[in-house]
C-alpha cells in the first residue's frame, strides 16, 4: 500500500475529506454514546434501590437519544459517500450489527418503560435489561472495528465470504473488551460529574477500580494493533504517539479521580476514546475494509466512493449544517449541566425531566 501513489487519483481531496468526516462522526458517537453505555451498565451496580437507579438513569435521560443521532449520521454518510463499503460492511457484519440494533432498541425501551409502572419487580427487570442492552453494543462495536482494521474474508468481487464466528477471533474479542471497559470507565466518570452525595462517592470508587482495568486492556489491544501494523508494513500511517497517548490518557483517569479533578478525568476518558478510534482509522487509510483473503481485495476510499458530483454536493451540505448541529448539541448539554439529586423527580421518565428543565415551566435544570 502506498498512500503517496493515491494522491494521483483525481478526487483524492474529496474522498479523503469524507473518510476524515466519517472518522470524526464515529469519534463523536463513541465519546457521547460511550458514557451512555457506561451509565447503563452501572445502573444495577451503583444503584442500591429503585430511587437511586432512577436517579442514575436521569443523568442520561435528556441526552441519550440525541447521542444516537451520531450513529445515524455516520451510517448515512458512509452509505452516501462510500456505497460499496457500506454494502460489503453491512452484508458481511449483518448478524453482529443486528445484535447491536437489538441492544439499542431494548436500551431505549428500558429507559422509557421502567417508569410506566410502579412495581419494584417491573423496574428491576427493566434495569437489568438496560445493563445488558448497554453492554452488548459496547462490546460488539469494539469487535466490529477490530475486524475492520484486522481483515475479514473478502473476495475479488468485494463480497464477504465468512460468517458470524469468523468475526469472533482473539484480536476482535480484545477490541471488544477494550471498548467495553473504556466505556464503563467513561460512564463512571460521567456519573461523578452528574450525581451528588452517596451516588457520587460510589461513582468515584467505581472509576478508581475501572481505571487500571481499562488501561491494561487498552494497552494490550493497542499493542496488538501496532504489532499487526508493523507485520503488515502499515506502521507508517499509525504514528506511535497516537496509541501511546490513548493509553496515557486512560492511565491518567485514576489520578484525576483520586484528586477529585472529575472534569479532567472525563476529558481524559473522552481523549482516550478519541485516540483509540483515530488509531483504527489511521491504520485503515486509504483502505476502508481490509481483506484477509488477499490484500489486493481490500476496499479503499477510491474503489468504493460515490461520484465526484455527489461528493461535492454532500461536502457543501456538511460544511453548512455540521457546525449548526454541533452548536445545538453543545447548548443541550449546557442546559442539562446540573447534578441530579433525585428525590423530587422520583418515578419520572426522561420526558418529565425535560418538562422540569429551563425549556419547560421551571426556572432551572434538573436537580
Amino acid at each position: 500500500m502506498t498512500i503517496l501513489a493515491a494522491t494521483t487519483h483525481g478526487y483524492w481531496n474529496l474522498e479523503s475529506f469524507w473518510f476524515l468526516l466519517i472518522a470524526i462522526l464515529w469519534i463523536g458517537y463513541f465519546v457521547l454514546e460511550g458514557f451512555d453505555f457506561g451509565v447503563g451498565m452501572l445502573v444495577p451496580i451503583l444503584g442500591r434501590d429503585e430511587r437511586e437507579r432512577g436517579t442514575l438513569i436521569r443523568t442520561i435521560g435528556p441526552v441519550w437519544d440525541g447521542n444516537e443521532v451520531w450513529l445515524l449520521v455516520a451510517g448515512g454518510a458512509t452509505f452516501a459517500a462510500f456505497p460499496a463499503w457500506y454494502a460489503t460492511l453491512f452484508s458481511g457484519f449483518y448478524l453482529a450489527l443486528f445484535l447491536i440494533l437489538v441492544g439499542l432498541i431494548v436500551r431505549g425501551v428500558a429507559i422509557e418503560y421502567r417508569s410506566k409502572h410502579d412495581g419494584a419487580a417491573w423496574r428491576r427487570r427493566w434495569d437489568v435489561a438496560l445493563a445488558v442492552s448497554s453492554a452488548v453494543p459496547a462490546l460488539l462495536w469494539g469487535v466490529a472495528f477490530a475486524n475492520i482494521v484486522h481483515g475479514v474474508p473478502i473476495d475479488a468481487k468485494g463480497e464477504y465470504t465468512g460468517n458470524l464466528l469468523t468475526l469472533l477471533h482473539p484480536y476482535a474479542l480484545a477490541g471488544g473488551l477494550a471498548s467495553l471497559s473504556l466505556f464503563g470507565l467513561h460512564g463512571a466518570v460521567f456519573l461523578t460529574l452528574r450525581t451528588c452525595g452517596e451516588l457520587e462517592e460510589r461513582a468515584h470508587r467505581a472509576a478508581l477500580r475501572l481505571a487500571p482495568v481499562a488501561t491494561l486492556v487498552l494497552f494490550g489491544f493497542l499493542a496488538w494493533t501496532y504489532a499487526n501494523a508493523v507485520s503488515a508494513h502499515d506502521k507508517g500511517i499509525v504514528p506511535g504517539v497516537v496509541p501511546i497517548a490513548a493509553i496515557a490518557a486512560a492511565g491518567a483517569v485514576g489520578l484525576f479521580v483520586r484528586r477529585r479533578l472529575d472534569g479532567f478525568a472525563f476529558a481524559a476518558t473522552a481523549l482516550s476514546i478519541t485516540l483509540l478510534t483515530a488509531t483504527i482509522f489511521l491504520n485503515l487509510y486509504p483502505r476502508v475494509l481490509v481483506s484477509s483473503t488477499d490484500k489486493a481485495f481490500s476496499l479503499t476510499i477510491f474503489t468504493t466512493s460515490s461520484s465526484h458530483y455527489t461528493l461535492t454536493v454532500m461536502s457543501i451540505v456538511a460544511l453548512v449544517f455540521t457546525p449548526l448541529v454541533l452548536l445545538y448539541q453543545a447548548w443541550t448539554y449546557w442546559v442539562f449541566r446540573a447534578r441530579v439529586g433525585g428525590e423530587d423527580l422520583q418515578g419520572r421518565g426522561p420526558i418529565d425531566v425535560l418538562a422540569r428543565s429551563p425549556l419547560g415551566n421551571q426556572s432551572g435544570p434538573t436537580a
